[in-house]
């Protein structure tokens, strides 16, 4: 008859050294090169440091990557409330197919949709002669930021709710409709209450993802400096001109847009720690 191990039970020794092991991990791979980057923006000094952000440059690619979150972030939130809603309440033909595609962009390389949309929408590609004699342009500009942008992040809302509305399963609702609410009242009442934790988490990962984009956004954006570059582009520019200092001071303000998003999640978490836990 085969026994289990209880992790609780294990020797005092075993703890330390997996605690350890994890550690020196963190701190190699996540401690460390934050130091470095923080460490290299300040190198010369806190005028340097805020110079380099405020060049008119990077001022822009800072409002792109804001504006292209804005727009980005409430698009893929109704879209995964809506797809979550779908997968998880009904069933009907094509369903598997459906949640394939909403995986497909944890799949395919943001170059490779990158690639995708300048042979779409680009002066060369499906579309693009018909959009040039229009006057609309995608490719090097907001439109196919934006565009490219939404493909890479618009799995992250709809797979942290999928899960928790399978759970939750379909009686609740029924039982409300039963008793005469409508669709409005079903989902704001019954559903929302049950997936908000996992809403706020999706959310908070599409915009961490949305702002820094590199791959797919490096392809549709053409490096325009001050027009077409967002913040992780900017990085790059600086970086292989050599200008060290400024491009380590815009990846410090994206890696402190992240912290800040990690922050967001810390502090929910333990202001509602008890209806979590529940």
């Amino acid at each position: 008859m085969s026994t289990r191990l209880n992790p609780l039970l294990e020797s005092r020794a075993v703890r330390i050294g997996l605690t350890l092991v994890a550690a020196i991990i963190l701190l190699l791979f996540l401690f460390a090169p934050l130091v470095v980057v923080f460490g290299e923006a300040l190198s010369k000094g806190l005028g340097a440091y805020l110079d380099a952000l405020t060049e008119p440059d990077t001022l822009s690619s800072i409002w792109l990557t804001l504006v292209v979150a804005a727009i980005c972030v409430p698009v893929n939130l109704v879209f995964g409330i809506c797809a979550a809603w779908c997968v998880a309440k009904f069933d009907f033909r094509g369903k598997s197919l459906l949640t394939t595609i909403i995986d497909l962009p944890f799949s395919v390389s943001p170059v490779i949709a990158g690639l995708i949309y300048v042979l779409v929408f680009g002066l060369q590609g499906w579309l693009g002669p018909w959009l040039r004699d229009h006057g609309i342009h995608i490719i090097f500009a907001l439109p196919g930021i934006v565009l490219a942008t939404l493909f890479i992040t618009f799995p992250f809302v709809a797979r942290e709710l999928i899960p928790l509305m399978e759970e939750q399963g379909t009686e609740a609702e029924e039982a409300a409709v039963s008793l005469g609410a409508n669709g409005w009242q079903v989902f704001r009442r019954v559903t929302l209450p049950n997936v908000k934790w996992g809403l706020l988490y999706g959310v908070l990962l599409c915009n961490a993802r949305a702002m820094g984009e590199f791959g797919a956004v490096s392809v549709v954006s053409g490096h325009i400096r001050g027009r077409t570059t967002t913040m992780p582009l900017q990085v790059e520019i600086l970086y292989n001109e050599y200008n060290m200092v400024a491009a380590f001071a815009v990846a410090s303000l994206l890696a402190m847009l992240a912290l800040v998003t990690l922050a967001v999640k810390t502090f929910f978490e333990w202001r509602y720690a008890k209806e979590l836990a529940a």
